[in-house]
């Protein structure tokens, strides 16, 4: 009996020692964590406002390229004066459908108007259509924002027609021969424009 009871201490032991970790694996995983904190703590800052800056380059719509006719279009401006697409024949155009209570089509106003006043004087003009609201409601938001370029009411959605734009914001690029040439469906960047209108704009 005594026998066993040594036995079995014997054993407990043996256990003990077999199922403790290495002491040197004790250290070598908090010297582990211990460089880990170090490398947080002194690794270089990344600037916030480029990070938000890339993330609205990259979040864009990428355009199609199409080739077809202009359509004969003819709608109203905000001071009730009738436009027509033929009278920028000789310009590069930019249509843009969009409307008021869309929230992408209001993000990308300010990127619009800023490349478009880069653009003016070689020759480049953005259109703004909405075609779902009245003169007075969408004159009155103009009004709040920096928008140069012509604005025109389409509340018969004749232009939507024309250009089979179905969603807000859509664009289409004519070229100065009357082609459309660049079709994009949602929210455009400035990189994008640069990428793509640019080119047409300096031919």
């Amino acid at each position: 009996m005594a026998k066993r009871n040594n036995t079995q201490r014997r054993t407990k032991k043996e256990l003990k020692k077999k199922s403790a970790p290495p002491i040197g694996l004790i250290f070598a995983g908090v010297g582990i964590v211990l460089i880990g904190i170090a490398a947080l703590i002194f690794m270089p800052k990344q600037d916030s406002s480029a990070n938000t800056n890339n993330s609205q380059d990259e979040y864009s719509s990428v355009p199609m390229e199409v080739d077809f006719p202009a359509p004969e279009l003819t709608l109203t401006n905000l001071e009730g004066e009738d436009e027509s697409l033929e009278d920028y024949r000789d310009k590069v155009v930019m249509v843009n459908f969009w409307a008021t209570w869309c929230p992408p089509c209001k993000a990308e106003l300010p990127v619009l108007q800023a490349y478009y006043e880069d653009h003016a004087e070689e020759g480049f003009i953005i259109i703004g259509i909405d075609a779902s609201e009245t003169q007075e409601r969408v004159a009155s938001f103009i009004e709040t924002t920096d928008i140069t370029y012509p604005i025109w009411i389409d509340l018969k959605g004749e232009g939507s027609r024309a250009f089979n734009a179905n969603s807000y914001p859509s664009s289409f690029v004519i070229n100065r021969d009357g082609t459309i040439i660049l079709a994009w469906t949602g929210q455009i960047s400035r990189a994008m424009l640069e990428k793509h209108v640019t080119p047409v704009i300096k031919q």
